[in-house]
């Protein structure tokens, strides 16, 4: 972990924060606060010996089990640097507060004009996932760049395009951000540097990562003053196994670009569990293997992000390159409006909600 994110004590990777006195079998046996065939996958890929202990010979760490109990005993765990980094305003507090009910709001409406028929084509929403969001572009300026995916209804909320713009374009309107040309996977704002949702898995990669390069060419080799913009790439954890996720990590962490890759890991691509399609679930190792930092946050909280995100984004700014952020989220709905989300568990989701919004807000 990089020295440039001091608060970050309280996030360390998944896999340390379970006690070492503790067997791994004995946490298998018992039953899981987090249930779901999610979990199921995670254990019959490899079952310990009863005799065997956590360590780390251990092939796989029991990352989805963290999603409940490692960082609901996170947020039990206080700082004064943390505590400090946390503090925000009224003011900060509404504008969050205000962003992710939006977001919210927005894709509840979009569902509702789908299956009335209003709406056509592929629609994936965001459900679940808003705090990523609000957590991380709230801290932009106008100036800087945000790269999305297929799931961009709300990062275009975020970063300042109007709701009726965006919902225009749903419905294939010229009065949409795109003149009704993109539809639900293809947002693009020239006036608020938002650089398109792309309907390809990793294809925002490569133009998030040229952004930065022209950010960085104008401020070094123009010499134009003021020149410190950022860019954000947001993608899903099932990109994190295609080829332009390496190449732009490695192209980023060489020449120092001030970006910052943003994994919002909701633990589904599609209908395939993250944890059989990674040979490492912890996607943010991937970080320090191209010589940046790799960053683990809880993605429900948006305090937590934004914290991380304000230490990226600075970063990125002084122009001392770019940050891997891995956000563990969940969507609470399908991968898409046509998709019955019939592969996972009821309990999964069920048992997510929960921890949500019965527990988490009180510790």
């Amino acid at each position: 972990m990089s020295s440039a994110f001091p608060a970050m004590k309280i996030l360390q990777p998944l896999s340390t924060t379970r006690s070492p006195e503790k067997p791994l079998f004995d946490l298998l046996k018992s039953p899981s606060s987090f249930l779901g065939s999610a979990s199921k996958l995670r254990f019959n890929a490899q079952k310990p010996s009863p005799s065997s202990s956590y360590s780390s010979s251990c092939h796989r760490p029991s990352t989805i089990v963290a999603v409940s109990d490692v960082v609901k005993e996170k947020k039990t765990l206080k700082s004064n640097s943390s505590l400090s980094n946390l503090l925000i305003t009224k003011e900060e507090g509404l504008e969050l507060y205000e962003d992710m009910v939006l977001g919210r709001a927005f894709e509840d409406m979009c569902a509702q004009m789908y299956y009335r028929g209003k709406m056509f084509g592929f629609v994936h929403l965001y459900n679940g996932q808003e705090a990523v969001s609000t957590g991380f572009i709230k801290l932009l300026k106008q100036e800087d760049y945000v790269c999305s995916t297929y799931r961009d209804h709300v990062h275009a909320l975020s970063k300042g395009v109007p709701a009726r713009a965006v919902m225009s374009e749903l419905f294939g309107k010229t009065t949409g951000c795109c003149r009704g040309q993109g539809g639900s996977m293809h947002m693009f704002s020239k006036e608020h540097n938002l650089l398109g949702g792309f309907a390809f898995i990793g294809e925002g990669i490569p133009v998030a990562t040229g952004a930065a390069f022209t950010s960085k060419y104008r401020r070094e080799v123009l010499k134009e003053a003021g020149c410190d913009s950022v860019t954000l790439a947001f993608f899903g954890d099932g990109t994190c196994n295609n080829g332009q996720f390496f190449e732009c990590l490695n192209m980023a962490a060489l020449w120092k670009l001030p970006i910052v890759f943003v994994v919002e890991n909701n633990l589904w691509a599609i209908g395939m569990s993250h944890l059989r399609a990674t040979s490492d679930p912890e996607i943010w190792k991937k970080g320090p293997a191209f010589g940046m930092p790799g960053v683990h946050v809880d993605g429900m909280d948006v305090l937590k992000v934004r914290e991380v995100a304000k230490e990226a984004i600075a970063r990125a700014r002084r122009g001392e390159g770019p940050t891997l952020v891995e956000c563990e989220t969940y969507r609470f709905r399908g991968h898409s409006l046509a998709d019955p989300d019939e592969l996972r568990d009821p309990g999964e989701l069920l048992n997510f909600v929960i921890l949500v919004y019965f527990v988490f807000p009180f510790l």
